[in-house]
């Protein structure tokens, strides 16, 4: 009698990040995961004690990806700002990865890098080593909100982002000046949240990182 096949934990990995490019974590199942691999839970079970943990593996290969090749250049700020970039693509190529991330975290070896790089570019700077801690904080939850946020546009189909755009000019263009007067000012400037978001995305981190460098003794 043939015995059932054993799958690796990079072979779970493959097939779970296959699966959310196409769904999201809520949707996500160890059960969903387990027919996909022609096996039962309990077999996955023995990789990972449960759902977050798993999903926090596959963000872990994310950051895995984001960091491979990459070496320091340049001042503490644009080793912040290279490494942001990166993050920001990695998480672009799978979008529905960067709300696992935002959400769960991660505590494997593409975390630690990238923690490690942030932490090293901040004591660069200057900056006391006691105020490198909440520094280092703020910047990862920035970088975790911009991206998931992004990737949670990229991910709409084209009918949802008509819709979206529908609503956006109903709200704004057609705001009563009588109960809205500063929206109905700038309605015709005001740009939708998926307008621009590189150029918005480089501009706050830029804003983050001047602020940092106003308090370096």
């Amino acid at each position: 009698m043939t015995g059932r096949r054993r799958w690796s934990t990079e072979e779970i990995l493959d097939t779970a990040a296959e699966l959310l490019r196409t769904s999201d974590a809520e949707s996500f199942s160890v059960r969903k995961l387990a027919a996909a691999l022609g096996t039962d839970s309990s077999s996955l079970y023995r990789h990972f004690r449960n759902k977050t943990e798993l999903l926090r593996a596959v963000a872990d290969r994310i950051l895995l990806a984001a960091m491979d090749g990459y070496r320091p250049e340049g001042d503490w700020k644009q080793r912040v700002t290279a490494l942001a970039l990166r993050l920001r693509e990695a998480f672009g190529e799978q979008p529905q990865l960067a709300a696992v991330w935002g959400r769960y975290a991660s505590g494997g070896t593409g975390s630690r890098l990238v923690m490690e790089e942030l932490l090293q570019a901040l004591r660069a700077s200057g900056l006391p080593d006691d105020e490198i801690p909440v520094r280092y904080h703020r910047i990862v939850i920035l970088l975790a909100a911009l991206i998931a946020s992004e990737a949670g546009i990229s991910t709409i189909t084209p009918q949802e982002y008509e819709q979206g755009m529908e609503q956006f000019r109903v709200a704004v263009l057609g705001a009563d000046p009588e109960h809205f007067p500063a929206l109905a000012y700038f309605a015709r400037d005001i740009r939708p949240l998926g307008a621009d978001r590189r150029n918005a995305f480089e501009e706050i981190l830029a804003a983050q990182l001047a602020d940092i460098e106003a308090q370096i003794p």
